[in-house]
C-alpha cells in the first residue's frame, strides 16, 4: 500500500457513501476538564448505594484471600515480583525487549544486564511460585555473561544462542499462563476443560499482536482472523452469540494506517475487509468485537462502525445477527458520550450490538502522548477512582439500553452489555444496577489468567455468565502482552495488586469511588517541564491532529494563505546582507543580556500566537505533514524559551575570587555574524 502525498493530511475529506465527512464530530473534544466531567458523572449516579455493593463484595475478597489465586495467576506474580521492585522491573524490561533484539550476542548482554540487577534466587521459600520461578530465573542469570572470565568461558562453551534460549524460556514460563493456547485448537481444548468446571463460561479469542506496521503485517492478521472464524463456525454450541464463543479483532492490526489522516484509505481499504469478516462471523452466529483503540482513533472507529452497521442492516440475515460488538474504555473522559453514540448507531440501524465496557489498557501511552503533543489536558482520567466512577456511569447507560422495552422503535434492546472488570467492588456495583433492571440481559468478562479467584466466588450465582477474554498466540508475541498486563494491573492503586496484599483491609480495598478529587495527580501537559533555573518553561501548546475542530483553524489558514514566488538571492544580494549584519553587530552585542533574552521570549509567544499560519506556510511551501509542521513550530518556540532562560543563568556576569581590593568578573560575549544552513526537516 503506497502512502498518500503529505498534503492529503490537510485536505478536507469530501462526503461520499464510502467515506463520511470528518468535520462533524459525534463526541466532545478528546481533552476535557476532568473536574467538570466528574461532576456530571457523579450527578448521573446520585443516590447510588455504594455501601450495598461493598456488603456484597467483601465476602468475595475474604474468600479469595482465604483461598489464594491459582499458582501462576497474575495476582501471585505481582505479589512475588511487584513492578516497583528490581525483580519486577527486570522481568518487565526483558519481556518487552528480549525477543526484539536481532542477534543473540546482544540479547545475552541484555539479559545479563537486567537479571544481574535483581536477585530472583533468594533463600526464601515463602511460596511455591517464588521458589520455582526464582530457581528458573536465577539459573538463567548464572548462565549469562558477567565481568568474571569464568562466566565468559561458560558462554563460549555453551554458545550465546543456548544462553539466550534459556533466558527466554524462563521468562516465557511466567508469561504463557496468560495465553490460552499457542493456536486456536489448543486454546479451544483448554477452554472446554475450563467449561467443565464452570459451565457458565464462554470465551472471546484474541489473536496476539498489536497494530500492523506494514501491509504484510495486516495480511497476516487478516488470515489469522479468518482461520479463527472458520474454526468457530465448526463449533456446534447452541444459543447464538450470547452463549457461543466469539472473537475480538483490532482494526489497527488490519490496516497499517488506521488513523484520521488516512480516512479515505480506511473506508476504501479497511471497511470492505471488516465487512467480509463480520459476514463470516454472522454466518457462524458468533460474537465479533472491534477491540478498543487509542483515544485519537475513537471518532474514526465510531464512523467505521456506523458504516459497517449500515451495510449489515441492509440484509435481514445480518441485521438480525446481534453479534457485532465494540469495546469502550471507561478511562476516557468522554466515555459516557461514546457509549451513548454506540447505542444511537444501533438504534438508527435497528440492530443490537454487544458492547464490552473496559476500564482501559493504554493509560500510560495516553498520558505520554498528551504530554508529547503539549495538549491542553489529558483525554483520560488522572485519578483511578474517577475511572471507576465513569465505569458505573457507563454501566447505567448500557443497562438502560439493554431493557427490552426501552426502544420499541428499534425493535427492543439496543445493546447486550458485557462488563469486563476484575474489581470486586465494581462487579458488585454493576450487579446492584442490574437488579434494578431485571429484564436487562448482560454478561461479565475477565482476562484469562486474571481475576479467577474473584470470579470463582461471583459465579456461585449460576444465573450469571462470564466471558473470558482469551489471548491466543506463540511465545514470541506473548511477552509484550505480559508487559502490558503487568503495567495495567501492577500499579499500586490497582485492585488486582491490592487484592494480593493481605495487609490492606477489605474495606480500604473496596473504597467508595464516587467522589471528586480536588486536583489532578499530574501536571498539565503545558507545565510538564516545570522550572528552569527557577523560572517556568512552558511546554509549547499543541493540538490533537486527529481532532477535526482542532484542525479547522489550520485548514482555514492554509486556504487564506497567499504563496508568492520567492526570488533566489545572488552573490551581490548575499554580500549586501552580510555587510548590513556586520554593521549592526556592535549595537546588538552591546544590548543588555536581559533585553536580548526578553526578545527571544517574546518571539516564542508570537510563534505560538501565529502557529496556524506558520503550519499552513510549511505545508503549502514545503509539503510537510500536519504533525511534522506542528512539531516544528512547537520546537522553535521551545528553543527560544530554553535558550533565553539558559542565557539568563549561564551568560550573566559572574564574580570571581581574587586578591583583596581587586574585582574580577567573567563576562560572555557574542562571536559575531555567521551563516547556518539548517536541514530541511529541522
Amino acid at each position: 500500500m503506497s502512502a498518500q502525498p503529505a498534503s492529503n493530511s490537510l485536505r478536507a475529506v469530501a462526503s461520499s457513501p464510502a467515506c463520511p465527512p470528518s468535520t462533524v464530530p459525534r463526541l466532545p473534544a478528546p481533552v476535557r476538564d476532568e473536574a467538570l466531567v466528574m461532576r456530571q458523572v457523579l450527578a448521573s449516579l446520585a443516590g447510588f448505594g455504594w455501601a450495598a455493593a461493598t456488603a456484597v463484595a467483601e465476602p468475595w475478597v475474604t474468600a479469595v484471600r482465604t483461598k489464594p489465586a491459582p499458582f501462576w495467576a497474575l495476582e501471585s506474580l505481582l505479589r512475588e515480583y511487584p513492578i516497583a521492585s528490581s525483580e519486577g522491573l527486570a522481568l518487565m524490561r526483558l519481556a518487552e525487549a528480549l525477543l526484539r533484539v536481532p542477534d543473540t550476542g546482544t540479547a545475552a548482554l541484555l539479559a545479563a544486564d537486567q537479571l544481574g540487577q535483581a536477585k530472583f534466587d533468594k533463600d526464601d521459600d515463602s511460596s511455591t511460585l517464588k521458589a520455582l520461578s526464582g530457581r528458573l530465573l536465577g539459573f538463567s542469570r548464572r548462565l549469562l555473561p558477567e565481568d568474571d572470565s569464568a562466566t565468559r568461558g561458560l558462554i563460549a562453551r555453551l554458545g550465546a544462542g543456548t544462553v539466550v534460549a534459556a533466558a527466554v524460556r524462563a521468562i516465557a514460563l511466567l508469561g504463557k499462563q496468560f495465553v490460552l493456547g499457542e493456536n486456536l485448537q489448543l486454546a479451544a481444548k483448554r477452554a472446554q476443560a475450563m467449561r467443565r468446571e464452570q459451565p457458565n463460561l464462554t470465551f472471546s479469542y484474541d489473536m496476539l499482536g498489536e497494530g500492523a506496521r506494514t501491509a504484510d503485517d495486516a495480511a497476516r492478521y487478516a488470515a489469522s482472523y479468518r482461520a479463527t472464524l472458520a474454526a468457530l463456525a465448526q463449533q456446534r454450541t447452541p444459543g447464538g452469540p450470547e452463549l457461543r464463543d466469539g472473537m475480538s479483532i483490532k482494526l489497527s492490526a488490519l490496516h497499517p494506517r488506521f488513523e484520521e489522516a488516512q480516512r479515505e484509505r480506511v473506508f476504501t481499504e479497511l471497511l470492505p475487509l471488516v465487512e467480509q469478516l463480520a459476514r463470516e462471523a454472522a454466518a457462524a452466529d458468533v460474537n465479533f468485537t472491534l477491540d478498543a483503540e487509542e483515544s485519537e482513533r475513537l471518532e474514526l472507529q465510531l464512523d467505521l462502525l456506523d458504516a459497517l452497521a449500515a451495510r449489515l442492516a441492509a440484509e435481514p440475515g445480518t441485521a438480525a445477527w446481534g453479534g457485532l460488538g465494540l469495546a469502550v474504555q471507561a478511562y476516557q473522559t468522554r466515555a459516557p458520550e461514546a457509549v451513548s453514540a454506540v447505542i444511537a448507531i444501533a438504534r438508527r440501524h435497528r440492530m443490537r450490538f454487544m458492547v464490552r465496557l473496559v476500564k482501559g489498557a493504554y493509560w500510560d501511552a495516553e498520558i505520554k502522548r498528551a504530554q508529547e503533543l503539549g495538549l491542553a489536558g489529558y483525554p483520560v482520567f488522572s485519578h483511578k477512582h474517577h475511572t471507576d466512577a465513569s465505569y458505573l456511569a457507563c454501566a447505567r447507560i448500557m443497562l438502560d439500553a439493554a431493557v427490552a422495552n426501552d426502544a420499541p422503535d428499534a425493535g427492543g434492546a439496543a445493546i447486550y452489555p458485557q462488563f469486563a472488570t476484575h474489581n470486586a467492588g465494581t462487579i458488585a456495583a454493576v450487579l446492584h444496577l442490574a437488579a434494578q433492571r431485571p429484564t436487562a440481559r448482560f454478561e461479565l468478562q475477565r482476562l484469562h489468567g486474571m481475576g479467577e479467584g474473584i470470579y470463582r466466588e461471583v459465579l456461585n450465582n449460576k444465573a450469571l455468565r462470564c466471558r473470558v477474554y482469551a489471548p491466543v498466540g506463540e511465545h514470541r508475541d506473548l511477552l509484550a502482552y505480559l508487559v502490558r498486563r503487568l503495567l495495567e494491573n501492577g500499579a499500586n492503586s490497582s485492585f488486582v495488586h491490592l487484592l494480593a496484599d493481605t495487609s490492606v483491609p477489605a474495606q480500604e480495598l473496596l473504597h467508595d469511588p464516587l467522589w471528586l478529587a480536588d486536583r489532578s495527580t499530574l501536571p498539565a501537559p503545558r507545565n510538564l517541564y516545570g522550572l528552569l533555573h527557577g523560572e517556568p518553561r512552558p511546554n509549547p501548546l499543541g493540538f490533537d491532529v486527529a481532532d477535526a475542530p482542532a484542525r479547522e483553524p489550520v485548514l482555514a489558514a492554509a486556504r487564506a494563505l497567499p504563496l508568492p514566488a520567492v526570488a533566489e538571492a545572488g552573490a551581490a544580494t548575499v554580500e549586501s546582507a552580510m555587510r548590513r549584519l556586520h554593521a549592526a553587530w556592535p549595537a546588538w552585542n552591546a544590548t543588555p543580556l536581559s533585553e536580548r533574552c526578553a526578545i527571544l521570549l517574546r518571539a516564542a509567544d508570537r510563534l505560538e500566537q501565529r502557529r496556524d499560519a506558520f503550519i499552513a506556510l510549511m505545508q503549502r511551501e514545503a509539503h510537510k505533514t500536519l504533525g511534522d509542521a506542528l512539531s516544528e513550530v512547537r520546537e522553535a518556540a521551545d528553543f527560544c524559551r530554553y535558550y533565553a532562560l539558559q542565557a539568563r543563568h549561564l551568560l550573566a556576569e559572574q564574580e570571581l575570587p581574587g586578591p583583596t581590593g581587586e574585582r574580577n568578573a567573567l563576562r560572555s560575549s557574542g562571536r559575531g555574524v555567521f551563516v547556518c544552513i539548517s536541514p530541511w526537516n529541522f
